[in-house]
């Protein structure tokens, strides 16, 4: 009963709700995905993913069942998504390593692929909103650590990991594998 009140306040956008939601529920998604992952950070990043697409999904939200089986479900998605693009962003950056290695290709040809990935992104970031594009510029450009970001700008080091997780997402949305590996290296 008290899950079904929940979903039933959170599709109402009540901001205690998920308050709530997320202190039932994190350890117990956390634990799921350290599990299945054996990486803390990689774990950290699942659960923050999932409880955000909670939230952004909160009106539309449609749970046949428990509550925890939803989440647990969720885990197991997220987790086998990030096992398929690890492999695929594995692949494509042995791509790339080949490309830039070869003998063939000059010094100046790489330069030019490089300097047209990094346009690219670029173009992506900025329409990133403001501050998300300023939170990741100090964290890849100028390789500030998260406290530092969060220190600087007054925020938690929680916001920060948040626009950055939210940034790179829209990166991968916008950009195939290798320019995102690209922006990476550069």
């Amino acid at each position: 009963m008290l899950n079904e009140t929940l979903i039933s306040s959170l599709r109402n956008h009540d901001h205690k709700a998920m308050d709530q939601l997320f202190n039932l529920y994190w350890e117990f998604v956390f634990d799921a995905a350290f599990k299945k992952t054996g990486d803390e950070e990689v774990a950290q990043d699942i659960t923050q993913e999932i409880f955000i697409s909670l939230c952004e999904n909160r009106s539309s939200l449609d749970i046949a069942g428990s509550l925890q089986g939803y989440l647990y479900g969720a885990v197991k998605y997220r987790v086998i998504n990030y096992f398929r693009s690890q492999a695929i962003k594995n692949g494509h950056q042995a791509e790339l390593s080949y490309l830039l290695n070869q003998q063939q290709m000059p010094g100046t040809d790489a330069r030019l692929i490089l300097k047209d990935l990094n346009h690219d992104v670029e173009q992506v970031l900025d329409r990133l909103p403001e501050r998300m594009r300023l939170v990741v510029s100090m964290s890849r450009k100028q390789d500030r650590s998260v406290k530092e970001i969060a220190l600087e700008l007054g925020v938690s080091a929680q916001t920060v990991k948040n626009q950055i997780t939210a940034a790179m997402k829209i990166l991968r949305e916008n950009l195939s594998y290798i320019l995102f590996i690209a922006f990476l290296l550069s």
